[in-house]
């Protein structure tokens, strides 16, 4: 993940991307943010999280 820019916005203060709607995470997507968040000793997986797991999902896409 590139660095941040010290003059950049938090990702939580950013708007959200023009996507064309809500990206659904699947059953493994869900998996892996909640094995994140377990690692980094949260109960549950927070934005951070589910934005990793939601990137590599897409990845995962054919083209």
């Amino acid at each position: 993940m590139p660095a941040r820019k010290p003059s950049a916005k938090a990702v939580w203060n950013q708007p959200a991307p023009n996507t064309g709607g809500a990206r659904k995470l699947t059953s493994k997507s869900k998996a892996l943010a909640k094995a994140a968040a377990q690692k980094a000793g949260r109960p549950y997986p927070n934005l951070i999280d589910n934005m990793m797991a939601a990137q590599k999902q897409s990845q995962e896409k054919p083209a």
